[in-house]
């Protein structure tokens, strides 16, 4: 889950904590950077499943992690727990010295034990990162994992046939803005019946050629009315007034938003036209109280 693919130099990428053994390297540097972004979207990523759950009357859906990384979404949407929680973790000295091996083994026993929200998911990982997708398949975040990159590829045919099942896609950090072949491949391999998709782009990521992708697939895309949130914290004035141009040139107002020292995000949905009904009809709230 870098913030964006190495072809575009609007942010910094962070690779070499996607591809190691295990996720303390991943979580720390989340933490040092104050990521915010997956506590607030994972809040509207749930409210949109139960609307989909409901307009499809599905008991136990599969869920796609695109750009799935380590596997915090489906952490967070599977488990009772806060990305607070989740960084405070691996702050302890314990895992310092520990083998990849003994993360792994406290890492499942520890997830293994976390309340479950419902519904049940049925979650598959694909990221290009295959230690990544391993780590999650290990410690049991992902039923299924794929290390494969869908920009430059057809999905494989085991890839191909779980995007026929899946139910919703979510993403956080403007991947999937910034892939359309990545996001065509997607929705041609679900299926006459597409997926909905959600996700949470840094404000001036979004896309006009990710939209014209969905249309071509039948599907109408909405900026859900949540307020600008935390995605990290800017790495210094030259990221910050890229991200402050980005912004402006897509139309939002920065101040007293990347203005305060941070890329800020939003959440937008796609689903097929009129399946659902409003947003504001919606039972669950889409946002939650900001982390400290």
């Amino acid at each position: 889950m870098s913030d964006t693919p190495k072809g575009d130099a609007f942010v910094t990428i962070f690779d070499d904590t996607y591809d190691q053994p295990d996720c303390r390297a991943y979580f720390r540097m989340m933490d040092a950077l104050g990521y915010r972004n997956q506590h607030h979207a994972v809040a509207a990523f749930r409210a949109g499943l139960d609307a989909l759950c409901r307009a499809r009357a599905i008991p136990a859906p599969r869920i796609l992690d695109f750009a799935s990384s380590y596997g915090i979404v489906a952490l967070l949407m599977r488990h009772d727990v806060t990305l607070g929680d989740v960084f405070a973790r691996y702050r302890a000295p314990e895992f310092d010295h520990a083998t990849s091996g003994e993360v792994i083994a406290r890492d499942r026993d520890w997830l293994a034990g976390l309340p479950r929200h419902a519904p049940p998911l049925h979650v598959t990982g694909l990221d290009i990162m295959p230690n990544a997708v391993a780590y999650g398949r290990a410690v049991g975040l992902f039923d299924e994992g794929f290390s494969e990159d869908l920009e430059t590829a057809a999905p494989s045919p085991a890839l191909a046939a779980a995007l026929g099942q899946v139910d919703m896609i979510v993403e956080c950090g403007s991947v999937a803005q910034l892939m359309p072949n990545a996001l065509d491949r997607l929705l041609a391999a679900a299926g006459p019946r597409k997926p909905w998709i959600m996700t949470s782009p840094i404000r001036g990521n979004e896309r006009a050629r990710a939209e014209e992708v969905l249309r071509a697939h039948g599907m109408v895309q909405e900026r859900l009315p949540v307020p600008p949130f935390i995605h990290r914290r800017f790495e210094g004035a030259d990221e910050q007034a890229r991200a402050i141009a980005n912004a402006r040139a897509a139309g939002h107002e920065t101040e007293s938003v990347e203005t305060t020292g941070h890329f800020h995000a939003q959440v937008l949905l796609a689903r097929p036209e009129g399946e659902g009904g409003p947003v504001a009809g919606w039972a669950r709230p889409l946002s939650v109280a900001p982390l400290p």
